[in-house]
């Protein structure tokens, strides 16, 4: 294979640390990435030989902005221009209590690679680069993997210790159109219905949503294998609705798939929210949303949204044409956007169709309500 290509700044990077005796690989997924042929700006790097994290971060400290945040995970961050570095040393992951983070982490730069990977939770995400020779390091056949397109998991019994990786499965196998290995589906079935996954944190779960809907070319295969799990046991929201209501709320979310690249990442997020939640009821789409976020600014913009897709006058947009949601959620932004709706003067009034020789009736009230909804439609958009 031809060599990994990496910034420049890198190469000086490496030179310096090599110079100490260090020796850096590239691991996970800017390499994962690399294979694939997917450009990506944040690089994980494992440093072996390193005797001492404080005397890393002197050596790494001339080359940009120092993030001390994971520094007692041994991992240093290191910021330049728009690159996200984080330099770490190898480690052993110890399960010591339940949950995500129930793990004595133990830092050894002397660990070989294979044993190093191990804790990694998919092959395609073990996959190393050395930039000393030049070569790919693949212990557990992460390069196969993808060629093949499975998702397969390093070590089971590891696998199995972290819930989070549940819905990281999920979210990896649709992000690269994976098929999922029959034993790890497997145990993940099992670890939902052991009800390990009760244990996740709301930025967990909210964090592997968000990946799955924004970096999926389909999202719809995220959700059908997460039916296909046993997910929906722990999101009961969607075993109310219909087989027709879910098969049409996962078509919506294609759909809108095909018009994100125009959106700012968090709008289009919110869009995604709305359209994913817009057949529950609203009892199940506030137990839903409340399990993923308590920003109240985000389930405000969900719930004007809602309002938005049930008002009758604007029901068409789900039908003709979701980028008219975008100018939506803008005109939301308007604190006072409701007040400016409300003030909009109708421009046909009783008086009119008088003049057009129609009484006063039910039906008269009608044409009003309908013309001027119409007005307020052209208005938003």
């Amino acid at each position: 294979m031809k060599k990994v290509q990496y910034p420049v700044i890198l190469e000086q990077i490496f030179e310096k640390l090599n110079s100490y005796g260090i020796k850096p690989v590239i691991i996970g997924g800017y390499i994962r990435d690399s294979l694939l042929q997917i450009d990506s700006k944040d690089i994980d790097i494992e440093l072996y030989d390193v005797d001492n994290i404080d005397h890393l971060e002197v050596l790494l400290s001339p080359f940009g902005n120092i993030n001390e945040v994971g520094k007692s995970f041994s991992v240093i961050k290191l910021n330049i221009d728009e690159l996200d570095l984080d330099f770490s040393l190898p480690r052993i992951d110890s399960k010591i209590a339940k949950g995500h983070k129930g793990f004595k982490i133990t830092a050894d730069s002397h660990l070989d690679f294979k044993t190093a990977t191990s804790r990694r939770d998919f092959t395609i995400n073990a996959i190393g680069y050395d930039v000393i020779t030049n070569k790919l390091l693949d212990p557990f056949g992460g390069i196969e993997d993808l060629q093949n397109k499975e998702l397969r998991a390093v070590d089971l019994d590891k696998f199995g210790e972290d819930p989070l990786r549940v819905l990281r499965a999920v979210q990896f196998a649709s992000r690269f159109e994976l098929s999922m290995d029959q034993k790890l589906l497997q145990l993940c079935q099992e670890m939902i219905q052991n009800d390990q996954l009760l244990y996740l944190s709301k930025e967990r779960i909210v964090a592997e949503i968000e990946k799955l809907l924004l970096k999926s070319k389909k999202p719809s295969s995220g959700f059908l294998l997460m039916k296909e799990m046993g997910l929906f046991q722990i999101f009961q929201e969607f075993h109310n609705l219909s087989e027709e209501d879910f098969n049409y709320t996962l078509s919506l979310l294609d759909r809108y798939k095909t018009v994100t690249h125009q959106v700012k990442k968090k709008e289009a997020f919110i869009t995604m929210l709305t359209l994913l939640t817009s057949k529950f009821s609203a009892e199940d789409r506030n137990s839903f949303l409340e399990r993923l976020t308590n920003d109240k600014e985000i389930l405000h913009k969900i719930f004007n949204l809602h309002t938005f897709l049930q008002s009758p006058s604007y029901t068409l947009a789900m039908r003709l044409d979701l980028e008219l949601l975008h100018d939506y959620l803008q005109t939301i932004e308007m604190k006072n956007y409701q007040d400016l709706i409300n003030n909009i003067e109708p421009k046909i009034k009783g008086k009119d169709l008088i003049a057009q020789g129609l009484q006063p009736s039910v039906e008269f009230s009608k044409i009003l309500e309908e013309k001027y909804q119409q007005q307020i439609s052209r208005f938003l958009f």
